[in-house]
């Protein structure tokens, strides 16, 4: 690929054929040569996990003046470390980008979410990493609303760059009328209850479903992700790799063990 512009790469959970990832490649288009690689059918779900007993393919998808898309048959993260080790030898990316997912990654679903395990990965390997959401599961969602806001944040973060092991969780709301703004915001305390749905097979066995109910444990507390969606804010949560519970560690100094 070209040098002369910076070099994006893209993954997502929903798969290569989402149309949220082919909104996020027409918002960024203009502002780098895009290397997209992509699961190949959605994957959502899971995080940070990589394949380490299945091999792994690669599968040139699409090609047009300054874009790539490519499939892997592995999860998110295994879409980026193959496009790091692969398709990008010569050149690290200025930044990864995952999404824009269908659905939103706040609270304690960014732990969970593929598109944040995309983001996760390449913050890992210290490159601007930032994550797209939308609280919208529908495959044919609505996207056009944060284009502007996807642009300005890629493109701020292309010039300033984020701090090392930092980075970006953005979730935009479905609002009517527009967003009534943006928020930095922390993740909010919330918790999945009901998550397993028994049934009954006719051949005699039992079967689960994994499904859940989201709970935000403190609706009312406004410096948080849930609070901004639900009240028509743009979400964003800067997220960092370290997750050391640094209060804790003169607390157990005093447990000698």
């Amino acid at each position: 690929m070209e040098n002369n512009k910076p070099l994006i790469l893209i993954s997502n959970d929903d798969g290569y054929h989402s149309k949220g990832l082919a909104s996020l490649i027409e918002m960024v288009s203009g502002l780098g040569q895009l290397l997209v690689c992509a699961p190949e059918s959605a994957r959502s779900g899971y995080s940070c996990a990589f394949s380490a007993t299945e091999p792994l393919r690669l599968k040139l998808r699409r090609k047009w003046e300054g874009v790539e898309v490519w499939s892997c048959n592995g999860t998110p993260v295994d879409c980026v470390k193959m496009a790091l080790a692969e398709l990008c030898k010569d050149r690290k990316p200025d930044m990864v980008i995952g999404g824009i997912n269908h659905g939103d990654n706040a609270s304690v679903n960014s732990h969970y979410s593929g598109t944040m395990g995309v983001t996760l990965e390449g913050c890992m390997k210290y490159i601007p990493s930032v994550a797209y959401s939308i609280c919208d599961h529908s495959d044919d969602a609505d996207f056009s609303p944060l284009t502007e806001l996807v642009k300005n944040i890629t493109e701020r973060v292309l010039r300033e760059g984020l701090p090392k092991g930092v980075c970006l969780n953005v979730n935009f709301p479905v609002v009517e009328g527009g967003f009534k703004g943006v928020k930095v915001c922390r993740m909010a305390h919330g918790t999945w209850g009901n998550e397993v749905v028994r049934c009954h097979h006719p051949r005699g066995y039992d079967y689960y479903w994994m499904t859940g109910e989201y709970t935000n444990d403190e609706p009312e507390a406004e410096d948080t992700d849930n609070w901004a969606l639900t009240h028509g804010y743009v979400a964003i949560t800067p997220t960092t790799i370290d997750v050391t519970a640094y209060e804790m560690i003169e607390q157990m100094k005093g447990w000698n063990l």
